[in-house]
């Protein structure tokens, strides 16, 4: 993207400086937490003990995660995408207790309200155009 440096623009207001900081805020804020886990672990306050480190969990969130980025994302609309995705995260993640109706409807309405929220907010608020 055009930094506009020709037009008087300084560096806060070149595309992309907001989301390259909130990326860099959300990695260090993963590496606090991922060493305050290993911390954890090592003082022998594991959860699960002998739960290895990429555990179901883990897996299955990048088995939703990848597909959506990669597959999803540029081939269907981003608000059908984005609902699609958020719906099978919380079915699959609710918790096991729930019945399997509620579970649904509550994911149905988290995943619909969510894309809807998160759309509208980057198009609209944000000016991003979205795929």
């Amino acid at each position: 993207m055009d930094r506009f440096t020709s037009m008087g623009a300084q560096l806060y207001t070149m595309p992309g400086f907001v989301p390259g900081m909130l990326g860099g805020v959300v990695v260090l804020l993963g590496l606090v937490l991922m060493l305050r886990g290993w911390r954890r672990s090592a003082a022998g306050a594991q959860e699960a003990p002998g739960e290895p480190l990429l555990n179901r969990r883990i897996g299955i969130m990048l088995a939703l995660s990848l597909p959506y980025a990669a597959l999803l994302i540029g081939r269907v609309p981003f608000w059908l995408a984005t609902a699609l995705f958020v719906t099978a995260f919380v079915v699959i993640f609710a918790p096991p207790e729930a019945s399997p109706t509620r579970r649904w409807l509550v994911a149905l309405a988290v995943g619909l309200l969510g894309s809807a929220i998160v759309t509208v907010m980057f198009q609209e608020v944000f000016l991003v155009r979205l795929p």
